[in-house]
């Protein structure tokens, strides 16, 4: 088992882990029904004069997100912005950066501002093309969370205000993540990868302390409180294109060798991200490593995670995994083994960290699943594993869309599974914990069984109550069928 490497053209999925167990991938699967259900097909890589337009081909989409308007906005890990168009059901072509694709880099984050209507501001997770050379780390370059001003259906680039920008190395793989989304109160959060490569640490953790063994050592990004990498930021944008810090975040501004944009650390690949904006909690998808059983001489089985932050914390890796699972200590050079390391006292001793030594506590894992199935999570079944969060779903009595999602998803959290192929209600209790059925088991249920999903990349809870899906298609690369669907209840 091992994590697909930048080889391939669909380098952002490098960190997506596949296993010998994934089952066959699916048919396309067009407009389908189940019961009152229906998948409605709004935007399809279908080239239908054969010129190989952009607004024809849809190549290795990233993230969507509704406008009130009822606009989609797609992008496409090439750089691409596309606007599709309820009015006149086509897709437009909004703007095209320029960014460095390679690894799994390039345009991989989108938001609108939650004042979207009245400013126009679309918020992107791109990376700045240029590579520089770096003393004691080689190449390097950095990626950008920027803000542009959409004048009708066109993204003015020259409107550009960069809010953050983090360095990496580009000498490996993997992990960028790049998903954006905001709360109520108006903070933006950006998810950052760990910017490690997973190889050569037998599908357990990378802390790899030999010399020039950076690109392989997590403790450099995710597990360093004075590093951007590996983490969940967040900022509060201003009009004029600058940022602040809100009251909350993990490390308070001031705090020596620590960065305040920090909210939450210890992340691998937090690859989508979503914020409830009812409650302020912060859920995600973290993709974990490759190990596909437990070792007693490493630590524990790889695990998917998905995760719910009520406040800032330290979600623990490269140490901890899972529901605080700990890592042994490892001597890459002898081999030797060490004892395991401590979720409530976590310690940074790495010649790569430039932060504090020691951590916050790590906190555990809200649903946490390996490559077999889950005793405790039966829901997610077996298979590959590509964890993502999605949004919470509330019913509103006051919302007239006749296709909104029904009352008995109020209060629901969809997760979704870009290797499984499977879209998850997770119906949540009065204090958004997961709720119990009568007989005592956990409430998750598989959502639209009888559709097919064609690896579901990124979800979005429109303006009229519907769920819509960017699916990817079924294979990892050179997709013939990638679609933007909606699901819609009809009476």
């Amino acid at each position: 088992m091992a994590s697909l490497v930048a080889t391939t053209s669909l380098a952002l999925l490098a960190a997506l882990t596949v296993s010998a167990a994934d089952k066959p991938q699916p048919k396309p699967s067009g407009p389908q029904t189940d019961g009152p259900f229906h998948k409605v097909v709004l935007d399809a890589d279908r080239d239908l004069d054969g010129d190989g337009s952009i607004e024809d081909v849809v190549v290795d989409p990233m993230e969507i997100a509704t406008a009130p308007d009822g606009r989609v906005f797609l992008i496409e890990r090439s750089g691409v912005v596309k606007i599709w168009k309820p009015d006149t059901k086509t897709t437009v072509v909004a703007a095209k950066l320029e960014v460095f694709k390679e690894l799994e880099d390039g345009l991989i984050g989108l938001a609108l501002d939650p004042k979207f209507a009245e400013n126009h501001w679309v918020y992107l997770f791109h990376s700045e093309p240029e590579t520089r050379q770096t003393p004691g780390i080689g190449k390097t370059g950095d990626n950008l969370v920027s803000r542009f001003t959409l004048k009708g259906d066109t993204l003015d680039l020259t409107s550009r205000k960069e809010l953050l920008r983090v360095t990496t190395q580009r000498e490996q793989c993997c992990h960028s993540a790049g998903s954006l989304a905001f709360d109520a109160d108006g903070n933006l959060y950006a998810a950052t990868g760990d910017n490690t490569h997973p190889g050569e640490s037998d599908g357990f953790t990378p802390i790899d302390e030999r010399d020039g063994r950076g690109p392989w050592n997590a403790l450099k990004s995710a597990a360093n409180a004075n590093d951007l990498r590996g983490k969940i930021l967040r900022v509060h944008p201003e009009p004029d294109g600058t940022v602040t810090i809100p009251r909350g975040n993990l490390f308070p501004p001031g705090t020596p060798n620590t960065r305040p944009e920090i909210y939450v650390m210890g992340n691998r690949n937090p690859w989508r991200i979503e914020v409830d904006r009812r409650t302020g909690y912060l859920y995600w998808g973290e993709v974990g490593p490759d190990a596909g059983g437990p070792n007693d001489k490493r630590g524990p089985a790889g695990f998917d995670e998905i995760n719910q932050a009520r406040k800032a914390g330290n979600f623990g890796w490269p140490l901890i995994i899972g529901d605080n699972r700990p890592y042994l200590r490892h001597d890459f050079a002898t081999r030797a083994i060490g004892e395991a390391f401590d979720a409530a006292k976590p310690l940074n001793e790495s010649r790569y960290n430039t932060g504090p030594r020691e951590l916050p506590p790590a906190q555990p894992a809200f649903i946490w699943y390996p490559y077999s199935a889950s005793t405790r999570f039966p829901a997610v079944r077996d298979g590959g594993r590509t964890a993502c969060a999605g949004p919470v779903y509330y019913f509103d009595e006051k919302q007239t869309s006749p296709t909104k999602l029904p009352r008995e998803f109020d209060r629901t959290l969809f997760i979704h599974e870009w290797s499984r192929n499977w879209i998850i209600a997770v119906h949540l209790d009065e204090d958004h914990r997961i709720a119990k059925k009568p007989d005592g088991t956990l409430h998750m249920d598989r959502f639209c069984p009888g559709m097919t999903f064609m690896r579901p990349t990124d979800l979005s809870i429109g303006p009229d109550g519907c769920l819509y899906v960017l699916e990817n298609g079924t294979a990892w690369n050179g997709n013939k069928d990638t679609q933007l669907v909606r699901i819609e209840h009809r009476q």
